[in-house]
This record gives structure tokens, C-alpha cells and sequence, in this order.
């Protein structure tokens, strides 16, 4: 049963002393409340094993907070947020620590979400049904990775499946709460002008990629046995993928459009190892030279072995064998300690068939960059000729910067996703079936770099992965949108 805005909320922040806490969950929540009025009422509850005072979670929650919104901050708005939160010290391995959540939830409903590793999802989630802390009106967020592989999710999946209905687990993506995603379907299904083009007769190939500068920083243990394939390719460059792909949905009701993206996963091809092979480059970065200072290799990165063969680049090329893309290439593309930070989906068209004027050399006549970081927007590159007696063609863009040209502010995307927590509303969230689909497809890919760690070919920090990557792409006779024009 849904609930009204103003309905009094619990929200239980497990691991509330850790990276993602700090830095993404609580500035997201001072601005989500901030900016709605109707969740004043509420309350939040920080737990974590970390044995420190009220007063001094408030004072780091505040420095985090300053660092994120910077000349954003409000010290009245503060003051008010502050007064809804409780620190607590709680170890989730032990049953009967979790006494205080029970006087803290009373007539509210409880959200609980686990900023946890996902090895203490488990006993958090038994913990909270044995002291009857779980009821048919509470919510449980939960963070990626959700597993390491089909069988493991799976197993999660029945786990959590025994104490919460689907309608209450949120499956947080934060890709998936960013403007420009969202727009993307008002690009498509509130326009004319591209919906008709929107297939294989028109578009020739789709890159997307997630870019990072940044190493792993002190994430080493996690990452080493996590890799970029479960990190990024599973779920944010495939749930991007399944919004450029996925059919028009009959409405904008949540299990309408996860019922078009789950037809995309089902229709992309499960390749077999010799067909990874060919299909795939999967690369580790070496030491190198970013923004003009050296940074260390990978295997010199903290807690990292120093035979680790972990993929910390992966670029694939995905099939969706169905009437509208059979035939089209999907380049899915994601690294650590690249030449740049971007995350873009980039929509090449087909080249006219008959060219009457001079067009540049290696240049497609139109493409469509939709931009995810550094910041949102739309940029579609038509040819045009320029003043004079010339015959010969440019490129142009028409851009949409949404930050310029829609002037209401913008959430970011965590306090998009957490607002629609609150107000129950699961659209922006994943559903069980399509992880699950989405784990079968890339098993072949995990199972070859685990039998093959050779495949796994170094890169220089600061290049654009290995150059295998361009081989690939030439096979299509395609090139990387890494070159701006």
C-alpha cells in the first residue's frame, strides 16, 4: 500500500560512518529534505559499528556535508536536519543491539538501508526479522554488487525475498536517478523527430561508456575482487544500455518500463567463450602520468596482490537480436585511470547514402552525444556549410545544456533516488528479474577472464586503455568518440 508524502518515515542508515554514507547518502538526504517540506516529519536513525558520540557524527555528517553542497550550505537548514537525526553504535552481527531501532520506529515506516558489504547483508537482514523489526509497510535499500555472479545473487535474491515483497525492495542504481537518463526517454518518446530513426536502418552503432581518472584508491580488497565487470558493466552500463534499446512502454507506471527493459536483456546474445574472445578487451592499468602527476600501477595500489590478474578496464561489443537492433553494435566501454573523466552514451547514425558535398574525412554526418558527467547534456552534430564559395561541409552541434537552458534546480541523483524512496515510488529502481538476466548475460565474460588472466592486458594510467580497444572498433569500421570534433 503506498503512502501519502507526509505519512512519518524512519530511515535507518546501516554503516553510517562509511565513504558512501558520508559522502553521497547524508549531504543527499540534508538537500532531499531540505527542498521538501512534507518529509520534515520524519526521522533518521545512523547506525554503525564505529563507537563515537551523537555530537561528533553531527560534526562529521556537517563537514561532509559543507564539502558536497559547498556555497549550497544553509546553517539554518542544518540546524533543522540535524534535529532529525540520531547517531547510534551498532554491531549487526549481534541480535541484540538492535533494541534501539524498535523505539525509534514506532508509527513510522521503516526504510531501512544497508550501506554495508554485501556480506553482512545476510545476518543484518535475519537480525532485523528476529527482533520483528520487518512489517508488510517497511522498505529495504540495497547497494551494488548485489552478488558476484548468477548463482550468488540468486541466493541474496531468496533471502531477502522470505522477509520483503519486490513492491519493497529498492535496488538503488544511482546512474539511473541522473537528469539526463530520465531525459533520455523524454528524448525519445516525447518527440517526433527521433523515434522513427531509432533503429537499424538508421543508426549504425551505439557507444557507452564510464570513464574514471581515478584509481581505487583505498578500496583495494573490494575492487581486487570485484573487477570493473561486476563494478560497472552489470549494472550501470547495461541498465544504460536497456534505456537507449527498450521499446515505448503503454505508461509510465514503474513494472511497464522494467518490463521493456527486461525483454532488452533477454534479447542480448549469450555468447560462448571462443565468441567473448572476439568480442571483448579486458586490460589493467600500469603506472603513469594523469593531470601531470605519476600515479602507481595497479598491482602497487594498497591490498592489492601482486599477481592479481583483476580487469580494471572492460569494453564489449553487445548484440540485441531483435526486429528493431539485429545487426547493430553495442559498445559498452567502462575503466579505471583513464585520459578522462566522462560517462556518455553516443548514438552514431548512418552516413547518407549519396554525398553531394565534401564532407571531412573519418567524419559521420550526424551523431547524438548524450552526456552523463562531468555534466548533463544533449549534443546532435549535423554537417553545415560554412560562409563562402566552398563546397565543403562542417560539423556543428545543436547543445542542450540542462543546467542552462532548464533553470529549476536539479537533484543529484542519490537525492533524486532517496526522495523516491521516501515517497515509495519504484520506478527509478531495478527489479529482481532484470538483474538476474542481467548476470546470466554476462557470466560468459567473467568465466573467460577467470580461465584466461593472460587476456587481461596492461594499459598506461592516462591513455584510453589498451590498444586492442581500437582493433575491436575497427572491425566495424568504427572509431571511439574520444577524439572531439
Amino acid at each position: 500500500m503506498e503512502k501519502s508524502d507526509d505519512d512519518a518515515f524512519c530511515f535507518v542508515l546501516f554503516g553510517a560512518t562509511g565513504d558512501l554514507a558520508f559522502k553521497k547518502l547524508i549531504p543527499a538526504l540534508y538537500q532531499a529534505i531540505r527542498f521538501n517540506s512534507s518529509l520534515m516529519g520524519g526521522k533518521i536513525l545512523c547506525v554503525a559499528r564505529t563507537d563515537i558520540s551523537e555530537e561528533e557524527y553531527l560534526k562529521q555528517a556537517k563537514d561532509y556535508i559543507i564539502q558536497s553542497v559547498a556555497i549550497d550550505f544553509e546553517e539554518q537548514s542544518w540546524e533543522k536536519f540535524s534535529q532529525m537525526i540520531t547517531y547510534f553504535p551498532i554491531d549487526v552481527t549481534d541480535v541484540n543491539s538492535f533494541w534501539v531501532i524498535q523505539e525509534h520506529i514506532k508509527n513510522k515506516t521503516a526504510i531501512y538501508y544497508l550501506s554495508l558489504t554485501p556480506t553482512l547483508f545476510e545476518i543484518t537482514i535475519k537480525n532485523l526479522a528476529a527482533n520483528t523489526l520487518i512489517n508488510q509497510e517497511s522498505r529495504i535499500v540495497i547497494e551494488k554488487p548485489l552478488g558476484t555472479d548468477l548463482a550468488s545473487f540468486q541466493k541474496l535474491s531468496s533471502l531477502i525475498s522470505q522477509y520483503f515483497l519486490e513492491n519493497q525492495i529498492f535496488r538503488i542504481d544511482h546512474y539511473l536517478g541522473k537528469e539526463s537518463v530520465q531525459n533520455l526517454m523524454a528524448l525519445r518518446f516525447g518527440n517526433r523527430l527521433f523515434e522513427p530513426l531509432w533503429n537499424r536502418t538508421h543508426i549504425k552503432s551505439v557507444q557507452i561508456t564510464i570513464a574514471e581518472k581515478d584509481g581505487i584508491g583505498l578500496r583495494g580488497q573490494f575492487y581486487n575482487e570485484t573487477g570493473a565487470m561486476r563494478d560497472m558493466v552489470q549494472n550501470h552500463l547495461l541498465q544504460l544500455l536497456c534505456f537507449v534499446a527498450m521499446e515505448p512502454p503503454y505508461q509510465l507506471h514503474p513494472d511497464a518500463i522494467r518490463d521493456e527493459k527486461l525483454k532488452v536483456l533477454k534479447s542480448l546474445r549469450y555468447y560462448s567463450l571462443t565468441e567473448v574472445a572476439e568480442n571483448s578487451v579486458f586490460g589493467q592499468y600500469e603506472a603513469g602520468i594523469i593531470d601531470n602527476h605519476k600515479v602507481d600501477s595497479f598491482l602497487e595500489e594498497k591490498d592489492i596482490p601482486s599477481q592479481s590478474s583483476t580487469e580494471t578496464f572492460f569494453v564489449g561489443k553487445m548484440l540485441i537480436d531483435n526486429w528493431r537492433w539485429a545487426g547493430v553494435p553495442f559498445y559498452v566501454r567502462t575503466g579505471k585511470r583513464l585520459k578522462e573523466k566522462k560517462a556518455e552514451i553516443v548514438i552514431y547514425f548512418r552516413n547518407i547514402p549519396h554525398h553531394l558535398f565534401n564532407m571531412p574525412l573519418n567524419k559521420r554526418a550526424n551523431k547524438l552525444v548524450i552526456s552523463l558527467q562531468p555534466k548533463d547534456s544533449m549534443d546532435l552534430y549535423l554537417m553545415a556549410k560554412p560562409p563562402g564559395y566552398s563546397q565543403d561541409l562542417k560539423p556543428v552541434k545543436l547543445s542542450l545544456d540542462f543546467e542552462c537552458q532548464l533553470s529549476s534546480r536539479r537533484p543529484t541523483a542519490y537525492e533524486r533516488l532517496l526522495t523516491d524512496v521516501i515517497h515509495n515510488n519504484i520506478s527509478l529502481f531495478v527489479r529482481q528479474d532484470e538483474l538476474e538476466e542481467a548476470w546470466r548475460k554476462i557470466e560468459p565474460f567473467l568465466n573467460y577472464v577467470s580461465k584466461n588472466p593472460k587476456q587481461v592486458i596492461p594499459y598506461m594510467a592516462g591513455s584510453w586503455g589498451p590498444a586492442e580497444t581500437n582493433q575491436l572498433i575497427l572491425k566495424d569500421q568504427d572509431s571511439w568518440n574520444d577524439e572531439r570534433y
